[in-house]
């Protein structure tokens, strides 16, 4: 019934659900686009494209503007790698606390044969990889979706006190948050009370450079930066300067740059891992198969959950002929389209009706099939970028 065409290795329990819903894997002209990292461009889109879905939460290397232009809904899969990253933020906040990696480091260049000395060598170097226990600190959370809540309710069992700052916290994610969170009214309140900031919101425009010169002042002498969520959220130039100062106690980051490298080979106030913070076998299930579902569930029954340039719609099968009008979001556009079907003498059982920003879709269930006149007449209405006839 559709086709559709994957960019990087998808989990095979991802491409299981597109196989047992007739899907077909194509190389040209898909109707859905399943990737990872794979930087899209606009050649991408072919006409017969419909969907996007990206297996994880960042989206910044699909042409976003562009899609939407072309009616094309792009979907990412939020909180399907939250415990993934969760965990690896809590390691990161033990690697900067204890003097684990500089120990492991140590333990390998004994080279003593005897058990006593080989002790005696050990305590005499351990005092100098002593750190400091999570237990009693404070964790700032700034970004307070699936990855926020759930690290905060783990970090409330390691005995650590919290203090989230999110200005746009969704309500789902407002109830997921523990009662023991305090809510910060400025990142600078959070900044001067927090021994620990975890970072955790997308790239954009807005959050290019959150962590920067000006507020890096406001962190408490010490204090551990660990950004798992995008590399330009953070000023790496401003972060080292803070460093070099001793202001800032150290940097997890799971986005290297040259700098931070460099500054990592002759100091130990950086570490550095390689874009693990997804990187594991439960995660990569858990996006393939909710992209899979996704876009099963669009271009099977017009339902968005999840689309970052689309509103979420969805709206029980009342008949078994179903229209999925995608519209530019201008005024006067549903009656437009309902006077288009009344013409055609067919009566609509039921629609929905959702837009965002200037993009608008709906889902219109008639008491029989549309004719491929109407549906010429439909997609001939100023506006309206694209029509299609679901029938079950």
């Amino acid at each position: 019934m559709f086709n559709f065409k994957i960019f990087n290795n998808i989990a095979e329990d991802g491409l299981k659900i597109l196989g047992d819903n007739d899907f077909k894997e194509v190389s040209d002209n898909p109707d859905g686009l399943l990737l990872r990292s794979f930087a899209l461009s606009k050649e991408d889109f072919g006409d017969n494209l419909k969907c996007v879905a990206r297996a994880g939460a960042g989206t910044n290397n699909i042409p976003i503007d562009e899609a939407t232009k072309k009616g094309i809904v792009v979907f990412n899969t939020p909180g399907a790698n939250a415990n993934a990253v969760k965990e690896l933020v809590i390691c990161g906040m033990l690697l900067s606390s204890r003097g684990i990696i500089d120990g492991i480091e140590f333990a390998k260049t004994l080279d003593i044969k005897d058990s006593q000395g080989l002790n005696k060598a050990m305590e005499a170097q351990k005092k100098t990889f002593a750190g400091n226990e999570l237990d009693g600190k404070t964790l700032g959370i700034i970004g307070l979706g699936s990855i926020g809540s759930m690290l905060a309710q783990a970090a409330q069992t390691l005995g650590m006190k919290l203090i989230g700052y999110d200005p746009y916290i969704s309500i789902e994610g407002a109830w997921r948050l523990s009662r023991e969170v305090k809510k910060s009214e400025t990142m600078e309140e959070l900044l001067q009370k927090s021994d620990y900031v975890s970072l955790h919101v997308p790239l954009m425009d807005e959050t290019k450079n959150l962590i920067n010169k000006s507020n890096l002042k406001n962190f408490k002498k010490g204090a551990r930066l660990i950004n798992l969520s995008r590399g330009g959220i953070v000023n790496t130039t401003d972060v080292i300067d803070e460093l070099e100062t001793g202001n800032l106690g150290r940097f997890v980051t799971d986005f290297p740059t040259p700098e931070l490298i460099k500054r990592s080979a002759a100091n130990n106030d950086v570490v550095l891992l390689p874009h693990l913070g997804a990187s594991t076998k439960e995660a990569e299930v858990n996006c393939a198969v909710m992209a899979a579902n996704q876009m099963v569930n669009y271009l099977r029954h017009g339902t968005i959950v999840n689309s970052v340039n689309f509103p979420r719609i969805s709206l029980s099968r009342g008949t078994n002929h179903r229209l999925v009008i995608i519209n530019q979001n201008e005024p006067g556009m549903i009656s437009k389209i309902t006077d288009s079907i009344a013409a055609c003498n067919i009566n609509i059982a039921e629609m929905t009706n959702k837009s965002k920003d200037e993009i608008a879709i709906n889902l219109i269930d008639l008491e029989c099939e549309p004719s491929p006149e109407l549906i010429k007449q439909l997609e001939s209405v100023e506006h309206v970028l694209s029509v299609r006839a679901l029938s079950i």
